[in-house]
């Protein structure tokens, strides 16, 4: 539940930062208790825009704000 809540909260702030952006979760099965995020460019080159592997204790850590999440999409579509 906490992966799929923070899940939402990342992909509502994603779609609202940039329009017609298409969102995925879990398009496969995901690690065990991690949570990335990634970018697919249009020429199919992935771009990891963060990351919670490695991170925490405490489980907090392991998710990143969604704020981060649009600074880093921005920046790598720049």
């Amino acid at each position: 539940r906490v992966y799929g809540r923070n899940a939402a909260a990342v992909s509502e702030a994603l779609r609202g930062a940039v329009a017609h952006l298409s969102v995925e979760i879990n398009p496969r099965q995901p690690r065990r208790n991690s949570f990335e995020v990634s970018l697919v460019k249009e020429d199919g080159s992935t771009v990891e825009l963060w990351s919670g592997i490695g991170k925490g204790p405490p489980r907090k850590l392991k998710f990143p704000e969604p704020e981060a999440v649009v600074k880093a999409l921005k920046s790598s579509l720049a």
